[in-house]
């Protein structure tokens, strides 16, 4: 079976981006993306979980029962959660203190498991893998948006932190957009990241509504069947 590179790798990053058209795994998105260096975190764990989860349940598919297969993947992406939490609490461990919760609720992110039945169960190892790197690459970079847009209004800030996830090296990354910023509190509140998400979505639509009118201006218009009349003398 050929994999469509193309089609695939469109799919995760716009044309059914998880976060912006599937609306999955909104409950994690929408509560940490406070910071830039937060939504990377998190980022970085979905899309490594997907790549695991993808893979193991492709290779396995022909020997996984239907009538078990949910419980099945559920277990696997849950080892994998398992591996990325202790690999945080070793090298990240105020990162996953802050984060939290939201860490092992990545086994019941609604995307994972999307993916894993509609997906990687259905297909090959090597399109299953694109299409976890490809979800997950989407779904990280709206969380990385986000983030940036509500760290740079709450807080006057971006890439605050960053030594969290980087190292020590990386505390100089930080830029000030605002000296002596008072904070825009609406910004970093639940309220603020459904706004937030909402005008990510809506500039999605807006854009797509602009891309599908460009493409029927430059597509030629079907010619309209004619009719002759016949005349008799």
């Amino acid at each position: 079976m050929s994999v469509d590179v193309k089609k695939i790798t469109l799919d995760g990053l716009w044309t059914n981006n998880p976060a912006l058209v599937q609306l999955l795994g909104l409950c994690p998105l929408l509560a940490v993306t406070g910071s830039v260096v937060n939504a990377i975190g998190l980022g970085l764990a979905s899309t490594i979980v997907l790549l695991g989860s993808n893979l193991t349940i492709s290779a396995f598919r022909k020997f996984v029962p239907g009538a078990v297969r949910l419980p099945i993947f559920v277990m696997i992406i849950a080892s994998f959660v398992t591996a990325i939490e202790l690999l945080m609490q070793a090298f990240t461990y105020e990162l996953y203190q802050i984060l939290g919760i939201f860490i092992p609720l990545i086994v019941t992110n609604c995307a994972i498991m999307g993916r894993a039945d509609a997906f990687a169960s259905k297909n090959p190892v090597s399109a299953s893998l694109l299409d976890g790197l490809m979800m997950g690459l989407g779904f990280s970079a709206v969380l990385i948006v986000l983030g940036a847009m509500r760290e740079a209004l709450g807080s006057g800030t971006l890439f605050a932190d960053m030594q969290l996830l980087f190292g020590a090296g990386a505390e100089s990354w930080k830029i000030v957009l605002v000296d002596d910023y008072s904070g825009f509190l609406f910004a970093v509140l639940p309220p603020g990241a459904f706004v937030g998400m909402g005008l990510l979505i809506a500039l999605k639509n807006i854009i797509d509504g602009k891309l599908e009118e460009r493409q029927k201006r430059l597509t030629p218009a079907e010619p309209k069947d004619t009719q002759r009349a016949r005349v008799t003398g």
